[in-house]
């Protein structure tokens, strides 16, 4: 039986998102094809119908994540308080518990770093994008203006992210999450000043 092409696109959508979970949960190489495609509902067979390569579907289902971040970020409030807003929810205690539902960045950094060079492509575009968006909410007449603070904010919301994650101590781990949040929002409200240090 012949499908056509939407029954297609949608069967590789459905494969892109089951895949965008496991990954953020079990990691790039704890994640078979034979999983990736278990969790889609569908056989091994049907993989190669769809993407090239694992590496191939990676590089898609990151993109896909970092997209859907975005798009998450456009629907918040307007202005610093959608800004506000991220920030607490990236550094909440959900967030954290639930990394098969969260950041694609805090979930799978460092394995990104050793990706094939489509995968780590499609991360550094997915990346700029989540960068404009959240610079064009902090200083919407001039977006570029916050590149370099919305860069610090974000490197330093992943890093809290993954530190609180990676402890065994529950107490320890939500107080790095709340000094996070009052440093990136620190961060947020500080005015530029590049004559004040010299």
């Amino acid at each position: 039986m012949r499908y056509g092409k939407e029954h297609k696109q949608a069967t590789r959508q459905r494969i892109i998102e089951a895949a965008g979970r496991r990954l953020k949960t079990d990691g790039i190489d704890g994640s078979g094809v034979s999983t990736l495609m278990t969790d889609a509902g569908l056989t091994n067979g049907a993989f190669y119908a769809h993407f090239e390569s694992k590496d191939d579907l990676v590089a898609t289902a990151v993109a896909h994540e970092l997209r859907a971040q975005r798009e998450a970020l456009g629907e918040l409030p307007p202005g610093r308080v959608g800004v506000e807003h991220l920030i607490r929810e990236y550094l909440s205690v959900g967030h954290r518990d639930n990394p098969g539902l969260g950041c694609p960045s805090a979930a799978l950094l460092d394995e990104i770093g050793r990706a094939a060079a489509a995968t780590k492509t499609a991360y550094t575009e997915g990346v700029l994008a989540f960068i404009e968006e959240f610079a064009a909410r902090l200083a919407p007449d001039d977006p570029q203006s916050a590149h370099a603070k919305v860069l610090s904010i974000y490197a330093g919301m992943i890093g809290t992210l993954q530190l609180s994650r990676a402890l065994a101590d529950r107490e320890l781990a939500d107080e790095v999450l709340e000094q996070g949040i009052a440093n990136a929002l620190a961060l947020v409200n500080a005015e530029s000043a590049p004559d004040a240090v010299r």
